[in-house]
């Protein structure tokens, strides 16, 4: 038996990543999945890798047009919606508040928050009528604390999502549909590598990238290693399936413990200079 047999799911950004990573474990644990993404060559690709159980439905998670066509195309398909996991995401704009540049900072908020909205608005509706269903929002460490992120454009849009999630979970509960959201820390995605510059294709598909990444991340939390795509989708699954009815209006921090405090060894190292500075 898997967690999700018989269950439908719709994953958005799922053409590289957490998402992709996301679609493959729902369908190895017996979802039908819909997965959205704007890039239709790399859609396909993941679609013809993970089989039957996978459709992808090439879609900008920002347009509400293109949220109402594939809700109705998974509900044609399907008759019913169990799980949404509200993932696209991308790099905002980096640099000083003096120098955001307003299309920028639009756009970020768009795909960050616009995009999360709308699935829950277009989702919701059908799992009320069901009485049932999960929804999962992709926040970030960043949206907890400054510091996480290289853009503060990007910390303010997850600072939002994890509260959107809240409220929204306060009605929906009534429903018996329950929303949360996911906080990553450091995962070695193409993400930051965006932010910084680097043309998406390569940051997402390039096997250095990802290794360049993960030696930066490897000493940034408590646990000696990167976060990877499948750290968040394994937390993912278990907000999807059965095994979390009571988990309701609910934040899951998956970061190693980056922001449970500073690294034991670094306070230590701290003390030691203090005691030396101080003749100790």
């Amino acid at each position: 038996m898997g967690m999700l047999d018989n269950k439908v799911a719709i994953i958005t950004g799922a053409t590289s990543g957490i998402g992709a990573r996301t679609a493959e474990l729902f369908v190895q644990e017996g979802a039908s999945v819909v997965f959205t993404g704007r890039r239709k060559v790399e859609g396909e690709a993941v679609a013809a890798r993970l089989g039957a159980k996978a459709r992808f439905i090439q879609a900008d998670a920002t347009a509400e047009a293109d949220w109402q066509r594939v809700i109705s195309e998974t509900t044609k398909s399907f008759g019913r919606l169990d799980c949404l996991f509200n993932n696209a995401g991308g790099p905002a704009p980096t640099g000083s508040i003096t120098t955001i540049p307003v299309d920028g900072y639009d756009a970020a908020m768009a795909l960050l928050v616009r995009s999360v909205m709308l699935g829950m608005k277009h989702a919701a509706p059908i799992m009320m009528r069901q009485r049932s269903g999960s929804i999962i929002n992709n926040g970030s460490i960043a949206g907890h604390l400054s510091g996480y992120s290289s853009s503060v454009i990007y910390s303010a849009a997850k600072a939002a999502v994890n509260h959107l999630t809240r409220c929204v979970a306060m009605e929906l509960g009534e429903h018996n549909v329950r929303v949360n959201s996911v906080s990553p820390g450091a995962i070695t995605t193409g993400i930051l590598a965006k932010a910084l510059g680097m043309d998406s294709g390569t940051a997402d598909t390039s096997a250095k990238v990802a290794e360049k990444i993960g030696e930066v991340y490897a000493k940034a939390q408590p646990i000696p290693r990167a976060g990877i795509p499948d750290d968040i989708a394994q937390c993912v699954l278990w907000l999807a399936s059965d095994r979390s009815t009571f988990v309701n209006a609910t934040d899951i921090v998956v970061d190693g413990g980056i922001i449970g405090g500073r690294n034991y060894s670094a306070h230590q190292e701290g003390l030691k200079q203090t005691k030396a500075a101080l003749g100790i």
